[in-house]
């Protein structure tokens, strides 16, 4: 059994949304915490989102008994020098920007310059965990693990190997996941033994992103207003909100990092389309820029949701999401498809497809097979284990 009563010095490099995120929940499950960005504004930004979290945990009587939100604060720490703060660490989480060159960079320098035993966490959402440690001289010390937003609330974290990651490094990462309190309740630190850029969750939730694109694409070209598709999304009842008002509110720029990585990892039926292309160019990249889809200058966007434009699908995107979870199946990277559904319910709040897919999978094929026809998006054709149904007997 992995011993981590000797990992007490946590730093977490990365001070935006994710990192304070995780540096919030790493401080109330008792470790030292080093908040590191490249920049004393972004780092005390993040100190005071930290605070301002603890401060509601508080008051909904959620913090460790004994625990104040000014003793908790006063084991975290900042920097802005990354060779120095990782010198006495036993423990890091990275969750710097999506672009793999800084990725790797950032992890050469923890690994030069952190004691032997420490471990890298990386925080990527769609890079292999081995090319991000290839440079370092401890890549067998490299895992991935996934937070899901907002980090208190979103009860999922994925650990995932690289293709030298020790054993042991792994086992660490999930106890570790294990130990980080969740509001909504237990944290789920899921083990994933081999490697999948994406992990499970934005494996499945990309591939959507395909048709997502194709039809911003032709809403485009009849003048359809963005709206109208969310309007489609949102009249199933089964989102928070429509893809369009999503995407504005991840951040545009995310989900064109994200397919741009995709692109080259899987297909090229990733490419980002014109709409989204064009929003990137432009600046637009949503809530962060005050537009993007929408105008959110004055806060979020009063959005009319009466008349829908009957392009989009909710139901394809879950027959793509079925598809993709069939392929993590058929490739390994899990051995039943429950997880994948607790992943994505404790994750993202959205229920995985593998329910509605056991009654489906046969309408949602020739859907799929159909879509493939019209757009030519060859990474959307249904998988032999989606068609056949054998998926059905693969639980655990």
């Amino acid at each position: 059994m992995v011993d981590i009563s000797n990992i007490k010095n946590i730093a977490v490099v990365g001070a935006g949304v994710m990192g304070y995120g995780i540096a919030q929940v790493a401080l109330m499950a008792g470790y030292n915490v080093t908040l590191v960005d490249i920049k004393d504004d972004i780092v005390n930004n993040g100190l005071a989102k930290i605070e301002e979290g603890l401060k509601k945990v508080e008051a909904k009587g959620k913090l460790v008994e004994g625990a104040s939100v000014s003793n908790i604060m006063a084991r975290c720490k900042k920097s802005i020098d990354l060779t120095s703060a990782v010198k006495g660490v036993d423990f890091v989480f990275e969750a710097v920007v999506e672009k793999i060159e800084i990725k790797k960079n950032v992890c050469k320098i923890i690994m030069e310059n952190s004691p032997p035993h420490c471990i890298l966490a990386s925080n990527t959402s769609t890079f292999r965990i081995t090319e991000i440690a290839e440079d370092s001289n401890r890549p067998e010390k490299v895992i991935g693990m996934h937070f899901f937003l907002p980090v208190i609330l979103q009860c999922c974290v994925e650990v995932m190997r690289g293709e030298k990651t020790t054993e042991e490094a792994l086992d660490i990462g999930v106890l570790i996941g294990k130990m980080l309190p969740c509001l909504k309740g237990k944290r789920l630190s899921v083990r994933i033994q081999k490697e999948s850029p994406g992990f499970i969750a934005n494996r499945l939730l990309t591939p959507p992103i395909i048709y997502f694109n194709w039809v911003l694409d032709q809403a485009f070209e009849k003048g359809i207003p963005w709206e109208q598709i969310d309007a489609d999304a949102e009249a199933r009842k089964l989102v928070p909100m429509g893809p369009c008002e999503l995407t504005d509110y991840l951040g545009v720029d995310t989900t064109y990092n994200v397919l741009k990585s995709y692109e080259k990892i899987f297909s090229p039926d990733f490419s980002p389309g014109k709409v989204l292309t064009n929003l990137v160019m432009e600046g637009n990249l949503g809530r962060k820029t005050g537009r993007g889809f929408y105008n959110w200058t004055s806060g979020k966007p009063k959005i009319n949701l009466n008349r829908k434009a009957g392009i989009y699908s909710p139901e394809m995107s879950m027959a793509i999401m079925l598809n993709e979870g069939c392929k993590l199946l058929e490739e390994s990277i899990v051995s039943g498809y429950k997880i994948i559904d607790d992943v994505m319910l404790t994750g993202t709040s959205i229920p995985g497809p593998f329910g509605p897919g056991k009654r489906n999978y046969e309408k949602w094929s020739k859907m799929l097979e159909e879509f493939v026809k019209i757009s030519g998006k060859k990474y959307l054709k249904p998988c032999a284990l989606m068609k056949s149904g054998g998926f059905i007997k693969m639980r655990r």
